[in-house]
């Protein structure tokens, strides 16, 4: 039932201000998905914010209300560390190897990595002799970064951290973001300070998870409070240009459930503009991101597999057999809480990253311990968080075979591997 008193009401897009109100989905009330819950604070209330997004009519930005602040998000005990992910550190590896020849960069250029938490990628570029500076606002891993002997600057990007950072280290020949610009809250200011960062014959290039995905692939427990933004290259292109950026290329990549790398100049820049810009916005419009209809569904498809998943963990349980999770990735938390998954359906989770051990996740509270407890405990189930490393995470866990255990995947739809 619809009723007008119920209306959330409108507000101003992120990016180009025009009033949003068309909704994408509702994940109900959460609280912040990588604020882990200490044993010291198990009693303490926690807070819980709304998780809607929204999609511009006008800029097609697709987007969560502005409830919260980024320094609610990146504060100084921030637990994402990139290092603990092999293939993560595979794929910056080789985005090193390719770039380095491809840009030209020798001894003396300088590389700045915007969001570099703890030097995962940086790390790389020093064979080559090669100046890096990162830019990461989160003392947790920003201290873990300078602790490998990374150059880190904990600030925030924006238009004036950027025009000092320029000023102290010089105009960088390339600027890096990987899985940042969807994190940011105000993109424009955001943009404006990597185009300030680099050279004149600069380039940057940004990775981030590709809003047809999303889509197309029922990836709706990648939408938390971490992501203000979820990304179309149609709004991609239109914020770059207001910056005084152009992109001339776009790669696709299997990462992070689908992802696009662009590569941008300044206007007007030497570099020709390759065929798979176009190709991209084509294929975008093709699958119906500049209509209405296909964000009009997407809600509707986001409680469906909630409702297999819970069948799916209670028939399990109902027939005796236990499971367990692998991981506390942030797309986890907005699963778990969005489903309404506790200790009832699924008894601990498990997670590389030291730094998590022994604690809970936000809202579910679920117990965290190292992946050693898989062993201890032989769940006949054991539930891959983040999806996405399903091929590293069954690699690692292989061992669970031997009591008959099985793997299962949430996304896109519930699926058993054995």
């Amino acid at each position: 039932m619809n009723d007008d008193k119920f209306s959330v009401p409108a507000f101003s897009c992120r990016f180009c201000g025009e009033k949003v109100q068309r909704l994408v989905a509702d994940l109900g009330m959460t609280p912040l998905c990588e604020t882990l819950i200490g044993i010291e604070q198990y009693d303490d209330a926690e807070a819980y914010y709304p998780l809607q997004a929204y999609v511009c009519d006008n800029c097609l930005l697709v987007q969560l209300r502005d409830c919260i602040s980024s320094r609610d998000v990146y504060h100084d005990e921030y637990p994402y560390f990139s290092s603990y992910s092999k293939s993560w550190l595979n794929h910056a590896r080789l985005y090193v190897e390719e770039i380095v020849p491809k840009l030209g960069l020798g001894k003396g250029d300088l590389v700045i990595e915007v969001a570099s938490n703890d030097g995962y990628l940086l790390q790389y570029f020093e064979p080559h002799e090669i100046k890096t500076l990162g830019v990461e606002p989160c003392r947790s891993v920003a201290e873990a970064a300078i602790a490998k002997g990374i150059r880190t600057e904990m600030v925030f990007l924006g238009q004036d951290t950027a025009k000092e950072i320029r000023q102290r280290h010089g105009p960088a020949e390339l600027v890096v973001g990987n899985n940042v610009l969807p994190h940011v809250p105000d993109v424009r200011d955001f943009v404006s300070g990597l185009a300030t960062l680099i050279a004149d014959d600069g380039v940057i290039t940004m990775e981030f998870p590709h809003l047809a995905n999303l889509i197309r692939f029922n990836q709706f427990d990648t939408i938390y409070h971490e992501h203000f933004s979820y990304l179309s290259m149609h709004a991609v292109r239109r914020i770059f240009e207001a910056c005084g950026l152009e992109i001339f290329d776009v790669q696709r990549l299997s990462t992070h459930g689908g992802s696009l790398r662009i590569f941008a100049q300044l206007s007007a820049g030497r570099r020709v503009v390759q065929p798979s810009l176009e190709q991209t916005l084509a294929q975008e419009a093709d699958q119906g991101l500049t209509g209405h209809a296909i964000y009009d569904g997407f809600v509707e498809h986001a409680r469906q597999t909630k409702r297999k998943i819970l069948r799916f963990l209670i028939e399990a349980k109902e027939a005796g057999a236990s499971v367990a999770g692998y991981g506390a990735p942030g797309k986890g938390n907005t699963l778990l809480n969005f489903c309404g998954i506790g200790t009832d359906l699924i008894e601990f989770t498990v997670d590389a990253n030291p730094f998590k051990h022994y604690k809970f996740t936000p809202g579910s509270r679920l117990p965290i311990f190292p992946p050693e407890a898989i062993k201890a405990a032989k769940p006949g189930y054991l539930l891959i968080l983040p999806w996405n490393l399903r091929e590293e995470i069954i690699e690692q866990t292989a061992f669970i075979r031997d009591w008959g255990g099985k793997w299962v995947t949430p996304i896109p739809e519930v699926r058993v591997w054995e």
